[in-house]
């Protein structure tokens, strides 16, 4: 007689442990390859975003390097390249400031250094004496950590290497005015970003999160299946580097129009529209989290979904996508406008139709996120006010006894 529990139901031999090892390891080893792949995707995605820093990095050093020697006489020029670097390595948006920071955070090491040396002299103890004063002087004057990261090290060489090193002390603040100079002069004139670009590299990966999102959703409210929006509530939750890297390249975007003689004409155009939507997007996405996290709440709760009111959700998200689009190719947005308001209309017949407590938030949600991305668009709150209220038309309530 064949014992099915040692054999299996159909006669099979039995399963060994080696084989299941062997099974787990065969898995593990099918993954690595796609995994590999995935790694060096987002390696060469970032070498692509980030080659341009690199590249002007290099021409600033060097450049600065020739000033200081060449031009100025000054033997070892070593920090204006420094200078120039540290100035480039600031994120894009903040170069100009990290330049007066810098300037800043030299001045204050200097002046501390040479007083303190006049009146105590040199060692061990007067050293960690200037280095305490300079850091307190510079978190009293300005509280960033470049300035105070520039006034320690400025005063570190000033106690150390005055003694053996005569007049340290001009052409080390000539060294940051050159570096910090030059490093402006790369980012602005001889190798400018193009902030158009810089905006749609950042835009995009926090819009295709949030339309993504609401599809999800919407599928989801259609099919009145919970999970697919559960998932889309923890996703769109985790939009913090997205939002991150909008706001920094709005900053960018500004400055890059503002230094840059080949990119003034853009400050009013597509960039000043495009650098003054990252807050509405920020509130868009705040809002449809509250539409999503109430999306889940109406399926679990039973309560009615009118037909619309997916129809909205996916409107919403089809909004996004359009605005995506017309900001990449600097055109005004007037389709995602037009397509944000048909959003709002299915919205106000969802909530005509008849919806539950839930159902009549994801309703205003739906009105708060629309208003939201189209003061994305270009218009004032005001504007976008009235025309979510006209689409949305009559509040008129419920009826009693319907459905809802």
């Amino acid at each position: 007689m064949v014992d099915a529990g040692r054999n299996g139901a159909d006669g099979d031999a039995p399963t060994r442990p080696d084989d299941s090892a062997r099974a787990g390891l065969a898995g593990v080893a099918a993954r690595v390859p796609a995994r590999s792949a995935a790694v060096l995707r987002e390696r060469s995605r970032r070498l692509r975003a980030t080659w341009g820093l690199a590249v002007q990095a290099g021409l600033a050093a060097a450049l600065s390097w020739v000033v200081v020697h060449d031009v100025l006489h000054v033997s070892q020029p070593v920090f204006a390249p420094i200078s120039a670097v540290s100035t480039l390595a600031a994120s894009v948006g903040q170069r100009l400031r990290r330049t007066v920071e810098l300037i800043i955070g030299v001045t204050v090491g200097v002046l501390i250094g040479d007083l303190l040396l006049v009146v105590i002299g040199t060692g061990w103890w007067q050293l960690a004496l200037i280095v305490v004063l300079a850091i307190v002087v510079a978190l009293f004057l300005s509280g960033s950590a470049a300035v105070v990261i520039q006034a320690g090290a400025t005063a570190v060489l000033i106690a150390t290497l005055t003694p053996s090193v005569r007049d340290l002390e001009i052409p080390r603040f000539v060294d940051a005015l050159v570096g910090g100079a030059v490093a402006l002069l790369v980012t602005a004139v001889l190798l400018p970003l193009n902030p158009l670009r810089v905006l749609n590299r950042a835009a995009r990966p926090a819009l295709d999160l949030l339309s993504a999102q609401l599809d999800a959703t919407a599928g989801a409210l259609a099919e009145r299946e919970v999970a697919p929006a559960r998932t889309a509530l923890v996703e769109l939750r985790q939009n913090k580097d997205e939002l991150k890297a909008l706001v920094e390249a709005t900053q960018g975007a500004r400055e890059a129009s503002i230094l840059s003689p080949v990119h003034w004409h853009q400050r009013h155009g597509p960039v000043g529209r495009y650098a003054q939507a990252a807050e509405p997007i920020d509130r868009a996405m705040r809002n449809s989290g509250t539409l999503i996290r109430r999306a889940v709440t109406l399926i679990e709760d039973g309560e009615p979904i009118p037909e619309p009111m997916p129809t909205a959700v996916a409107g919403l998200a089809e909004a996004v996508r359009l605005l995506k689009r017309q900001f990449a190719a600097g055109d005004e947005p007037r389709r995602a406008r037009d397509q944000a308001l048909r959003a709002v209309c299915a919205a106000g017949d969802a909530y005509r139709e008849g919806v539950g407590f839930s159902g009549a938030v994801v309703v205003a949600q739906v009105r708060t996120t629309v208003s939201d991305l189209l003061v994305a668009t270009g218009l004032s709150q005001e504007d976008a006010n009235h025309l979510v209220r006209r689409a949305f038309g009559e509040l008129t309530p419920p009826i009693r006894g319907r459905r809802g």
